[in-house]
Order: C-alpha cells, then structure tokens, then sequence
C-alpha cells in the first residue's frame, strides 16, 4: 500500500454510497477535536491488548484475546493491510508483523493514514507513556493543538506547594495563563470519574474552596475528586472562555456509569457561562448528547470513543447520533490513546459510517447528495474550525 494513502473504506458496500459522496469521504481531511498521543516506546502483546479495552487495566484473562472483540475485529480488517498483510490476518500473523516495527516507524505509518488535518490532543492522561502533542504532529505531518484538564491543572498547585488559602486566586492565575498560549484552544473536566454528574453544580464560595483544598493538601496522594473543587473548577474554566470538553458516558470502570448520563448536567448548562461545551463520547448516552445539542446553542456532542470500541456496529452509532441535533452541533474525535491503529481506525470507520448513513439518505430521496457532503464536512472539519477558533 502507497505511502499516506487511505486504505479502501467502502469495500464490499460500493453500491450502497454515491459515487461523490464517496470520493469525498475518501479526501476530506477531517479535525480529530478530542485525541491523545500515541506509545513512543516499544509494547508488548499484553500491554497492546489491554490498551484495547477501555474499561479495565487487569491482565487479559487466559481464555480470551482483545482480538476478538469488535475492536480487534476492526484492527485486523483495517489495519493488516497496512502492515502488508492480507485483511483478516490472524492475531499471532498481525501481533508478529506488527512488532517489526519500531513505534516510530509503526506511527508514521498509521497516522498519515487517518487523513486527519489537525490534532487537538488532550495531554492530561498518562502523558509520560505516549507522545507529545508536538511529536504527533513531527509524526504525523500535521498541526497539533492543546486542550487542559481542569483537575490536573488543580493538583499541580498542590503538588507544587501553592497553600490552601491562595488556591482560588492561584488557579484563576493558572488558568488565564493557560488560556493564554497559543497552543491551546480549550480546556476539559473529568468530573464523569471524579463524582460523576449528579452533584451541586452551583458555584461554591472562595472559602468553602479553601476549605477543600486544605483537605486535599493534606492527603498521601493528590486527587481532586471534591464536587466543590470540580464546580469551581468547571464555572472558573467557563469565565476564561475557551471551548469546555466534559467527558460524558463510556470509559474506565472506576467512573459509574450511570451517574455520567449528561441530563444530570441541566443544572450547570442553566447557569454557567455560554461558553462552548463539547460532550465527549456520550455513548451510551448519545441520544441525551443529541437532545442536549439541540436544547442549548452552547452544547455540542461527539460519539468518538464508541466508534472504535463498536467496530462495524459503529454505523448503528453514527446513525443515531444523526437523530436529534443539528448537524452543526456534532463533531469528529476518535479519543485514540496508545496504540496508532486507533488513530487510524477512528477515521477509517467514522468515513464508512458516514457513507453508509447518508448514503442511503440519498438512495431513499431524504437527502441530496450536495446536502449529505455539506453534513459531511459540518462535523468533520467546519464545526470544530469555529468552536475551537482555528
């Protein structure tokens, strides 16, 4: 397979998308709006395969394999013929062939490959394992832009001595200056795994804060998951004015998931400051992600992690996360962390899902071709442009 060229999207279903829309979805080169790096050190199968699930870091059990999932599924079909092997490949023939290369040379295959136009990667999660924003981009050839989490931001105070009482003050300083650099172009919380949605979302006082974060000063280990240090943290962050991303729904299992369902965030969406907020993942909440879309002008919503881990039922997604809002409140992400096949595959299926959706829109007459590349090019390039100012 050619150098950068992507590999065939639409095989076995060519008669189900339109010619144009097709070769659009071929082209277009998309903005992945929520993204992490890739590994910069070699891995071995155990690790790679536990980087396939989301929702546990345990050893794989001895009877199973992640490649038999719908993920791994997905690697071999997609991401084998990019290694040279035939698709389907079987798991030892993919893990062998794959482990020829060094992660380098690994990720400057895979990630020219996504067609992707701009990264704007989130750099708060095991930054030490993976790359750079600024290694992406020399990997990948193209620009990277930075998004802050909210809670790391707060334990950095922490960590390094700022005291209790000069915290409120001491992170608004931070946040500004964060808000200042040009790299980056939005901040993100994480309350989803630190108390989840269903908390007080009204903006604590300056001293109950102090009073927090004199509690948190005095732990072993350092870990805002106070509800009056998220809040705050969350209406400071809105005041700035950059974009705002909310992990919402499915991830680790140490978040409960039922408490992450994005209705319970009414009360804050009431009250903060209209600022841009981006509902990341939102599966299995994507229908409440849409119907929040189109409630606010301020909100809008990705389903990027489901579509890797659904694999091929990724269509099935992207379909139902066409219900609700307007196109131009939806965006692309993949949410790739470690593994560059991730980067990869978030867009190889994102592509194929999109076709298939509004290609039989188009076949059924509820939509023009014209109409469905314009959706195409709403949430693959154009909404993030103007949420993220870029």
């Amino acid at each position: 397979m050619p150098d950068g060229e992507l590999v065939d999207i639409f095989a076995g279903v060519e008669a189900e998308v339109p010619e144009a829309l097709a070769e659009h979805l071929r082209t277009v080169r998309l903005i992945d709006h929520h993204v992490h790096g890739c590994f910069d050190q070699p891995i071995d199968r155990a690790a790679f395969e536990a980087s396939l699930n989301e929702g546990s870091t345990d050893p794989i059990p001895d009877f199973m394999t992640q490649f038999d999932s719908p993920l791994g599924l997905s690697i071999r079909r997609w991401c084998a013929p990019v290694l040279g092997l035939p698709a389907h490949a079987g798991a030892d023939t993919y893990w062998q062939r794959r482990s020829e290369y060094p992660p380098n040379e690994l990720a400057a295959l895979m990630l020219p490959r996504a067609q992707i136009d701009r990264w704007i990667v989130d750099t708060g999660f095991q930054s030490d394992l993976i790359t750079t924003p600024q290694r992406l981009t020399e990997l990948s050839g193209r620009p990277s832009s930075e998004i802050v989490r909210l809670e790391r931001l707060a334990e950095q105070l922490i960590e390094t001595g700022t005291p209790a009482d000069d915290f409120p003050d001491a992170f608004r300083a931070a946040l500004h200056e964060s808000a200042a650099s040009p790299a980056v172009v939005g901040l993100k919380t994480i309350a989803a795994y630190r108390t989840s949605f269903d908390i007080d979302w009204s903006r604590p006082s300056d001293a109950a804060v102090m009073e927090h974060a004199h509690e948190l000063a005095a732990r072993a280990t350092i870990r805002v998951d106070s509800p009056v240090l998220i809040a705050f943290g969350v209406h400071e962050a809105a005041d700035v004015g950059l974009p705002l991303q909310v992990h919402v729904g499915f991830g680790d299992r140490d978040l409960d998931l039922h408490r992450t369902d994005p209705m319970l965030l009414l009360p804050l969406l009431r009250t903060m400051a209209p600022v841009p907020v981006l509902l990341l993942h939102c599966y299995p909440f994507h229908r409440q992600g849409g119907y929040l879309a189109q409630a606010f002008d301020h909100v809008h919503f990705d389903v990027g992690l489901g579509i890797n881990h659904l694999g091929s039922r990724s269509t099935g997604l992207i379909a139902e996360a066409l219900e609700t809002a307007p196109f131009a409140k939806q965006l692309y992400s993949s949410d790739a962390f470690g593994p560059p096949e991730l980067h990869l595959l978030g867009s190889v299926l994102w592509r194929r899902a999109m076709g298939l959706t509004l290609g039989g829109w188009v076949r059924t007459g509820d939509c023009s071709e014209a109409d469905a590349i314009r959706i195409v090019d709403m949430i693959g390039v154009q909404n993030a442009e103007r949420v993220y100012s870029l």
